[in-house]
């Protein structure tokens, strides 16, 4: 009960400061990247792109490139080796261990001043439910964040682990008396192992909040299934609300995700990955994404038909247009610069 009643307030807090942003979301943007060229300018990579003599977007656009993984690795092999000041300053926080299609194993830095980007864009998206719809109880209830394992190796002395096993060190206490499943489930590695130890503490307990990658969500509501005779989940969970996803596209899972839960309820989209907390679905009366320019990345976009010229045109938020296809191009204070993250993004409103 406490908790539900706290969140209300804070959450009315949280959406009067986004009303703010989003209507200085060009000025925000322009100070964003000011301030990352002048935190960044004595790094290796800012002595080496000119960051002391930039004053602007266009100077910027000068002198960093579009960059992939590999562009940045020389870089990231030098913070591997134990050197700091790098692609930003001191070390990172973390390393979030991913697997790249060209590239293998990539290592993207976290840093502290990366880190509230991760934590405080999740929290917000639920705050902003909340806040619409005054649906708060199911914070009285059990939570499942389904994730991978928070067990972190070491790579030159920096954590490293799975974007959401780290993430899941930084889950606000308030919420760990509640939260599913156990610490010491989550560590499990093998995930047909995993799953069923995570059926054997949830099958009995008041689920209100769901969130996981759709593909995971489903093979556990399948187990559920398996477990109970047939049952659908609401049967199972009568108090189950909210489900939460992101990670891929949910359009293939929609229809059997739905039909696995046996009704309609409420859900919130997420745009997260590895190098960023890009955008969260702020409203249940629209299924579009509220891109987040508040949160220390300045976004480029890049017309996803030119991106492969040689000098393809990039774009701030003041320049893109409506229903056309954008590559999403980051800067950030994990030191990401000019990095492509390969996902092609669409805008289909200007305000906000």
């Amino acid at each position: 009960m406490i908790r539900s009643l706290l969140s209300r307030p804070f959450a009315s807090y949280i959406v009067s400061q986004q009303k703010k942003w989003i209507q200085n979301s060009e000025k925000i943007q322009h100070q964003t990247l000011q301030k990352l060229v002048f935190q960044a300018k004595d790094t290796a990579f800012g002595k080496d792109h000119n960051f002391g003599d930039i004053k602007n977007y266009e100077d910027f656009k000068k002198n960093v490139s579009i960059n992939d993984y590999e562009d940045l690795r020389p870089y990231i092999d030098r913070i591997l080796k134990g050197e700091q000041d790098i692609l930003w300053k001191g070390k990172p926080l973390y390393f979030a261990k991913t697997s790249g299609t060209t590239s293998g194993t990539k290592y993207i830095p976290i840093t502290k001043e990366s880190i509230p980007n991760h934590i405080n864009s999740a929290r917000d998206a639920l705050l902003c439910y909340i806040n619409e719809t005054g649906n708060s109880q199911f914070l009285d209830k059990n939570l499942m964040f389904l994730s991978g394992s928070p067990v972190l190796e070491e790579k030159a002395g920096i954590p490293l682990g799975r974007l959401s096993g780290i993430v899941n060190h930084h889950v606000p206490s308030y919420l760990r008396t509640n939260q599913k499943p156990s610490f010491d489930t989550n560590c499990i590695e093998d995930w047909e192992q995993k799953l069923e130890k995570v059926i054997d503490e949830t099958i009995h307990s008041d689920m209100s909040l769901i969130s996981g990658i759709p593909p995971w969500v489903q093979m556990y509501f399948d187990k559920l299934h398996e477990r109970t005779d047939g049952k659908n989940i609401k049967d199972i969970f009568p108090n189950f609300s909210l489900f939460i996803y992101g990670g891929v596209n949910f359009e293939p899972y929609r229809n059997k995700i739905y039909e696995s839960i046996g009704k309609k309820i409420d859900s919130i989209e997420t745009f997260p990955a590895s190098e960023g907390f890009f955008a969260y679905q702020n409203s249940q009366h629209d299924n579009s994404l509220l891109l987040l320019l508040n949160s220390g990345i300045f976004f480029e976009f890049v017309p996803a038909e030119k991106f492969y010229d040689e000098n393809p045109p990039r774009l701030s938020i003041s320049e893109i247009e409506l229903n056309k296809n954008y590559a999403l191009i980051l800067n950030s204070n994990a030191g990401l610069w000019g990095y492509s993250i390969g996902d092609k993004i669409k805008f289909v409103s200007k305000n906000p």
